[in-house]
C-alpha cells in the first residue's frame, strides 16, 4: 500500500466524521430547539463555516432548509395571530359602535327624563299649571 493510498483512506474516513459531526449537531440544535444556523453547527461540530460551505454543500443546504423552515413557521405563526387580532380588533370596533348607538340612545332618554322632571317640579311649586284633567275613577 502506497503512502498516498493510506492517506486518502484516512481523508475518507476524517471526511466521514466530520460530516457525522455535523449531522449530530444540526440534530442536537434541532432537539433542544436552539438557533440553527452554518456558524451556530460549525461551532458545535467544531469546524469552521467556510469548511462547510467549500467541503460540505449538502450539509449547507440542510442546514439552510432548516433556517427556512423555521422562518416560515415563524412567519406563519405571526401571520395567523396577525388574522386572529384583526379579527378581534373588528369584533371591537363592532362592539364600539353598538355602545356608541347605545349611549346616544340613553342620552336622548336622560333629556326627556330631566325635561318632565323639571315640568314636574315646577307643577308642584306652583309655578307650571297642568293642562291635563283628571280623570275620575268609576266606582
Amino acid at each position: 500500500m502506497s503512502p498516498s493510498a493510506s492517506n486518502g483512506s484516512a481523508a475518507t474516513r476524517s471526511r466521514k466524521q466530520t460530516e457525522k459531526r455535523l449531522r449530530e449537531a444540526i440534530e442536537q440544535l434541532q432537539k433542544t430547539g436552539a438557533k440553527v444556523n452554518i456558524s451556530v453547527v460549525a461551532k458545535a461540530a467544531e469546524v469552521t463555516p467556510a469548511l462547510i460551505h467549500n467541503t460540505y454543500p449538502d450539509i449547507a443546504e440542510k442546514i439552510r432548509g432548516v433556517v427556512g423552515k423555521s422562518t416560515r413557521l415563524q412567519r406563519d405563526a405571526k401571520h395567523e395571530a396577525l388574522i386572529k387580532e384583526k379579527e378581534r380588533n373588528r369584533d371591537l370596533r363592532a362592539e364600539v359602535e353598538r355602545l356608541r348607538l347605545e349611549a346616544a340612545k340613553l342620552a336622548s332618554i336622560n333629556l326627556t327624563l330631566l325635561s318632565k322632571l323639571a315640568v314636574y317640579e315646577e307643577t308642584a311649586k306652583g309655578k307650571v299649571v297642568s293642562f291635563a284633567t283628571p280623570t275620575i275613577a268609576s266606582r
